[in-house]
């Protein structure tokens, strides 16, 4: 037995915004200081380019800005971008380092790429950037940002 209600279902939403590889960036509000910029990406994404199984990863980016900062919408769609790309987890980590590079042109800027567990082993890749020239001021230890710090929560 069928019943039919007659009713339609509403149409799906036309989302608002899309996956972009393009980086947009701001000036430096403080370029005579160096400051730590701390970005955490829990719910990055990429396939693997073996399998095509979906590979997931949770991004930290630390850097200090020069002239221009990296805009966090913009960030967010690029990140995005990978969803659908096969990428060996090197290959897409060190990717992402050059293109932050090449749109902020940081003094430093470490990327972080802890790759969720795939056949029973976890990968961790670790890529750097350092302006030449620039030396940074001693080191201050005020701690490390604990994983998720920014997320609140208990």
């Amino acid at each position: 037995m069928r019943i039919d209600s007659g009713a339609r279902s509403p149409p799906i939403p036309i989302m608002p915004s899309r996956p972009s590889r393009k980086l947009e960036t701001f000036p430096n509000p403080a370029p005579g200081r160096d400051y730590l910029v701390h970005i955490e990406v829990p719910e990055f994404t990429c396939l693997c380019p073996l399998t095509g199984q979906p590979d997931f990863a949770h991004l930290v980016i630390d850097y200090v800005p020069d002239r221009r900062n990296v805009e966090l919408k913009a960030l967010k769609l690029y990140m995005w971008s990978f969803r659908d790309e096969g990428a060996f987890h090197e290959a897409v980590t060190n990717r992402i380092l050059d293109e932050l590079v090449a749109a902020t042109a940081p003094r430093f800027l470490r990327l972080t790429a802890r790759w969720f567990v795939r056949g029973g082993i976890f990968t961790t890749v670790v890529a750097e950037h350092r302006k030449k020239g620039w030396k940074p001021a001693p080191r201050v230890d005020l701690g490390e940002f604990p994983p998720e710090s920014n997320v609140r929560g208990e």
